[in-house]
């Protein structure tokens, strides 16, 4: 195959750009902000579950408190009625003593009840104060999310631009040069590594391995516009850089 040098130069000009191109591309594909989005996305999703959780948890205690409140209440009844009972001028000596007797009963169950509940009304307390600080972590957490996307959205932008600005440069190249030149180029590239490389100092650019010096003393004896291939990677071999 034959093309003109000069489109034999010009297509080592489409590689370098088809690499920057990649290698931008590469580039907005690893940022950083795309890790710490994950990770942020990640622990909010916790952070979420957890205050659930905990909401779910202080809606249990608060029917526990409920009924212990319940209990309670149904005790004081009970020792209202007694103590005033006691009171009563009319109760005889030995209902008196079983009064006294049910009242120091009912105090004590009293007493057990109302450090129940005091242990179920701390227990809520607490649960409410991991619950807020969920909540103020919930807070942080999408501050900082917006900060990252903020942060991706201008890397990403930055990085498209430049992609546009090469591939405008390289569409602008690409016409000027031969047809099948392209051609040859593009179906080379698509398997995988260079499409075209430079030849320098004996090696190839494209796989960096030195051309072996049978075939370097052949290609000094053909044609300038003849297009040679490198044995080792098949690219285009253009000769004649600087």
């Amino acid at each position: 195959m034959k093309a003109n040098p000069s489109d034999q130069i010009q297509i080592l000009d489409v590689q370098r750009m088809d690499l920057q191109i990649t290698t931008l591309r590469n580039k907005a594909a690893a940022l950083p902000e795309i890790a710490e989005l994950l990770a942020t996305t990640q622990r909010q999703a916790v952070v979420r579950d957890l205050s659930i959780a905990a909401q779910t948890e202080i809606s249990d205690i608060k029917r526990e408190l409920s009924r212990s409140e319940s209990d309670v209440e149904q005790v004081v009844v009970r020792l209202e009625k007694d103590e005033k009972r006691l009171s009563d001028s009319s109760t005889s000596a030995k209902e008196l003593e079983k009064l006294q007797h049910e009242v120091a009963s009912l105090a004590g169950r009293r007493a057990e009840l109302e450090e129940v509940e005091l242990e179920i009304m701390m227990r809520i307390d607490s649960v409410k104060e991991r619950l807020a600080q969920l909540v103020s972590e919930a807070e942080k957490l999408a501050t900082q999310a917006d900060e990252i996307h903020t942060r991706k959205h201008a890397a990403l932008s930055a990085i498209e631009s430049e992609i546009a600005l090469l591939t405008a440069e390289r569409q602008a190249t690409v016409v000027t040069i031969e047809g099948a030149l392209v051609d040859l180029y593009e179906k080379i590239r698509s398997g995988g590594g260079a499409g075209a490389a430079a030849l320098r100092a004996g090696k190839c650019e494209g796989c960096h391995l030195p051309i072996n010096s049978v075939e370097l003393a052949r290609m000094k004896t053909i044609a300038s516009d003849e297009v040679v291939r490198c044995e080792e990677c098949r690219c285009i071999l253009v000769r004649g850089v600087n």
